[in-house]
């Protein structure tokens, strides 16, 4: 059966730190619409802003950039979430993917971003390349928290 997109909507906006909370408005009003519960709202808000957060401190740390954030509901009851950078990519993803590792050792960054993303998504998918960027892909299966 063919999953049809019933609402999508795409934003591009600069790397800078307040647009974090910007990502987290957009998407809340995306998905309130969809009838969803406070836990899967707080799930999709907590994952949106850890992908942007991650973009803004790793993926362009030596200059700024943009993040885009792309939302598609479709027809099998999901939703679709991407966010992507152009900026330093990951050299190896599966690395990065593990708990508490982190680049940032100087910092307060404990190393987590992705393992909170996977653990309030239904799936996480994280494509990226060293100089070109990264593109973090969440789905998340509406209807199943009640």
């Amino acid at each position: 059966m063919k999953k049809t997109i019933l609402n999508q909507m795409k934003l591009i906006f600069p790397s800078n730190s307040e647009n974090e909370s910007l990502a987290r408005i957009c998407i809340s009003g995306f998905v309130i619409k969809l009838d969803i519960t406070p836990e899967e709202l707080a799930d999709i808000k907590t994952a949106v802003s850890e992908a942007v957060t991650n973009c803004i401190v790793h993926a362009y740390k030596t200059e700024p950039g943009y993040i885009t954030l792309e939302a598609k509901y479709r027809s099998d009851g999901n939703i679709y979430i991407t966010i992507t950078d152009k900026g330093c990519g990951i050299p190896d993803i599966a690395l990065a993917m593990t708990p508490f590792y982190t680049t940032d050792k100087d910092s307060e960054r404990c190393g987590m971003g992705f393992s909170i993303m996977k653990s309030f998504m239904n799936s996480l998918k994280v494509k990226s390349a060293p100089g070109k960027g990264t593109r973090v892909s969440m789905r998340k299966k509406l209807g199943m928290i009640k």
